[in-house]
């Protein structure tokens, strides 16, 4: 379809990009102007099912999913770095200083 192309390059853009287990959703908005919807929610969701990234329709006017919508990234991102190896830790290193502190200067508004 037509209207997705946009999505498409986006995504094109995204995998040439970003990492290779980035996170990603299709978020249609302005879900409250029913009466002039441009794309149906059944051909958004079956497009984002074939592209294997989840759907959701939001309003930011009436506040309708948009914390679903941030929600569910932070899941998915959370869900990701469960299952990635941990970095090993490098030891910690200790520093020791020896000698005096330096003597800070007083300034105008120091009391």
């Amino acid at each position: 379809m037509e209207r997705f192309n946009n999505i498409k390059q986006w995504l094109s853009e995204i995998d040439r990009y970003a990492s290779d287990n980035v996170c990603k959703l299709l978020v249609g908005n302005k879900c409250d102007l029913v009466d002039s919807k441009v794309v149906d929610t059944g051909k958004a969701k079956a497009f984002a099912d074939s592209l294997g990234i989840p759907f959701i329709e939001t309003s930011a006017k009436e506040s309708i999913n948009v914390e679903e919508a941030f929600l569910t990234m932070t899941s998915e991102i959370k869900k990701r770095m469960a299952t990635q190896p941990t970095v090993e830790r490098r030891p910690t290193v200790h520093v020791h200083m020896k000698g005096q502190p330096i003597q800070q200067k007083s300034s105008c508004c120091s009391s």
